[in-house]
């Protein structure tokens, strides 16, 4: 089996010779990242103001749904570029869509209140700080990574467990 070398710095922009990830989170992506709360922001507002139907925890949950495989899709990304540990980085990319399928079928099929999902979805969304926060301990994000993960992660991971809270109150 032939031997597998990181990709180059140079190839993923950076210098000669810099091990693992190269870059900073800039002020964009940090914008754009905060404007990414938004809609899960309205969906909380649309559970408290509107309880005649689950409008808002719906859409909640598919937005939530929808960054937790978008964060998984950042890791394959990361995997891509790592090439130490590509295995198991990509193993790890492609568990947060696993999870957020397998909450889509429970609820829809009717196993799990969408109040459940939405509480399991958030603290799934919160366990994903656990694998980004061993990736930047192994230099493979770029710099600022956690600065923009943190509070992103807590803000959607915390929206969706208190309107998952919302909608189970409203529903009783």
């Amino acid at each position: 089996m032939p031997e597998r070398y990181p990709a180059s710095a140079e190839a993923i922009g950076g210098d000669a010779g810099s091990p693992g990830m190269t870059g900073t989170v800039g002020e964009s992506a940090m914008i754009l990242g905060y404007a990414g709360l938004l809609p899960q922001i309205a969906a909380a507002a649309t559970c408290a103001f509107d309880q005649t139907t689950q409008t808002g925890g719906m859409f909640a949950f598919g937005y939530a749904a929808l960054i937790l495989s978008f964060l998984g899709g950042i890791w394959w990304g990361f995997a891509m570029c790592a090439g130490v540990r590509q295995g198991e980085i990509a193993c790890l990319a492609v568990a947060p869509s696993i999870v957020a399928a397998g909450l889509i079928l429970l609820s829809v099929g009717g196993v799990i209140s969408l109040a459940l999902a939405l509480v399991l979805l958030g603290v799934a969304v919160l366990l994903t700080l656990l694998v980004d926060r061993r990736l930047t301990a192994q230099g493979i994000t770029p710099s600022g990574w956690m600065a923009l993960r943190v509070p992103l992660s807590l803000g959607l991971g915390s929206l969706s467990i208190i309107i998952g809270a919302l909608c189970g109150v409203l529903a009783a």
